[in-house]
């Protein structure tokens, strides 16, 4: 039992000597792995760099090309489109001045009311006759054996074609209606009103021109407010002128204004003198053409206003010993513009 045991003993340090000789696995170290990787990103991140710097110079060119491309378009359509005139500031003063430069050349022209020169030493005598609205009140102031001017209404209800009165006649005048103090006579189409507007009365004064293309001279129906509205009468007065009338004041109330304002412009003041058949009988009539040759005899000249009364165109007819010592004159060969 002894010598194997030392048998055992000497087989014990092969095996030693062979564990030994084992070849042993090396490591990387952890300094040399960190080095590799670092190598790798910065290639990695230098691509990326320069890829980026492409890909940006690319992008720009492309915008440019863009710009350009629009700008062209732009300019195409511009220059199909038809250009707009530019606005030019104006003062206003200037402006006012062309206004007023525009309405002078537009205005017919204008000159005083003034008398027609005398033929004879004779006084001058003109009788008007007022409310003159159908063709039989033509027909019977046409029969008279005298000189008499017709005042002829504007159409209204009673006389839808009042103006045609006014066609073929020579000497004939507007019997306008103009507001008064009387309600019952303010009821008349159209009677001008001191409450109208500017416009309203300018309207109504071109209106008788385009009614009454060849008259000459308007006088007022009733109109004692009107006429007596310094405002108001100047407008129309003004108005008037610039359409070639001549205003004749019927003088129904003593405060009228418009011998103020026919001085104002210069004008001769063109009024009635008197009143001739307040009453309609003959005799009375007489008397107020009596009256009327002395006022003609005084100043040189009257203007007297009647009515189409039957009364009145018979004591007109009857009257020539009364008139022969005044020249009968229609309204137009007294005074002219």
């Amino acid at each position: 039992m002894a010598p194997q045991s030392k048998k055992n003993s000497k087989s014990s340090p092969s095996k030693k000597k062979s564990t030994a000789k084992k070849t042993p696995v090396k490591r990387r170290s952890k300094k040399k792995t960190k080095s590799h990787w670092q190598k790798h990103l910065l290639t990695v991140f230098g691509l990326f760099f320069i890829i980026s710097l492409i890909s940006f110079a690319y992008y720009l060119g492309q915008k440019e090309t863009g710009k350009e491309a629009v700008k062209t378009k732009v300019a195409k359509h511009v220059s199909k489109t038809p250009k707009k005139e530019s606005k030019i500031k104006v003062s206003p003063e200037k402006v006012k001045h062309e206004v007023k430069k525009t309405e002078v050349t537009k205005a017919p022209k204008v000159q005083n009311v003034t008398y027609v020169p005398f033929t004879n030493t004779k006084p001058k005598l003109v009788i008007i006759i007022d409310d003159v609205h159908t063709k039989a009140q033509i027909n019977a102031i046409k029969a008279l054996p005298i000189k008499v001017t017709p005042s002829i209404f504007p159409p209204y209800k009673l006389a839808p074609n009042s103006n045609r009165l006014a066609q073929g006649l020579e000497h004939y005048m507007i019997h306008l209606p103009m507001e008064s103090g009387n309600k019952q006579f303010n009821t008349q189409y159209k009677t001008l009103k001191v409450a109208f507007s500017n416009k309203k009365i300018e309207n109504r004064i071109k209106e008788l021109r385009l009614l009454f293309p060849k008259a000459q001279f308007i006088n007022n129906h009733t109109g004692s407010v009107f006429t007596s509205d310094y405002a108001s009468m100047h407008l129309a007065y003004k108005i008037m002128r610039e359409h070639g009338f001549v205003f004749l004041d019927s003088k129904t109330k003593s405060t009228s204004k418009v011998k103020e304002i026919a001085h104002s412009y210069g004008d001769v003041y063109v009024a009635r003198d008197i009143f001739i058949d307040n009453e309609h009988n003959i005799p009375y009539i007489h008397k107020q053409l009596q009256k009327a040759v002395k006022i003609a005899k005084r100043k040189g000249y009257a203007i007297a206003i009647g009515h189409p009364h039957t009364a009145t165109m018979q004591a007109l007819s009857s009257s020539k010993d009364i008139l022969k010592e005044v020249e009968l004159l229609y309204i137009d060969e007294l005074y002219a513009r």
